[in-house]
């Protein structure tokens, strides 16, 4: 910990899903007084996602689901089109992410490749996203996919040419930012 926050006190405001926190902190600026700041920080735990790729085929594998949270805030039908993600639990990220990977799309992974980590919403949520790219074919699939029952998942498997993967996040139909995130880096690395 660095030496110029000191947490005061911590409430816990909901533990219903994950864990809400309210935190009061005393933090020194760099002028050398102190401040003292109240937030509220949601701890969900750490993640991992996946872009799914075919080099041959110049295709991505992306599920589409729907999300609470985008139909509160103005998507008329709350589904997101994504690349494959899940939480760690106590997993670490690439066991995680071969799971998630057969779960959500059945397409059974092993040779993952990890190209960055990011604190996706740092100014409330605590989780830190392992990215992860790997090649598919369509002998590695497995399993029809679309998540599982117990998590109440409901997903839809998509295989998407590059370039229309590409435009649909130009045009705004893709706008989750793991997903444009993993599109671009394929892109900028000209893996497709």
């Amino acid at each position: 910990m660095i030496d110029n926050v000191k947490i005061l006190e911590t409430a816990v405001l909901s533990d219903n899903w994950y864990v809400l926190r309210k935190i009061t902190y005393q933090y020194s600026k760099k002028d050398g007084t102190t401040q003292i700041q109240s937030r509220e920080v949601y701890d969900r735990g750490n993640g991992a996602t996946i872009l799914l790729y075919n080099k041959e085929l110049r295709t991505v594998i992306l599920t589409k689901q729907f999300r609470l949270p985008t139909y509160v805030n103005g998507n008329e039908t709350g589904m997101l089109i994504e690349a494959c993600a899940g939480l760690l639990d106590k997993d670490n990220p690439e066991d995680c992410i071969r799971r998630e990977t057969e779960e959500e799309t059945g397409y059974k992974v092993t040779d993952v490749r990890k190209v960055f980590e990011a604190y996706m919403s740092p100014g409330s949520v605590t989780e830190i996203l392992y990215f992860f790219i790997a090649e598919y074919s369509r002998e590695m699939k497995v399993a029809a996919g679309g998540g599982v029952a117990h998590e109440e998942e409901n997903i839809d498997v998509l295989e998407i040419g590059i370039d229309n993967a590409m435009a649909m996040m130009d045009s705004g139909e893709i706008k989750d930012g793991k997903t444009i995130m993993l599109l671009q880096y394929i892109k900028l690395h000209h893996i497709l």
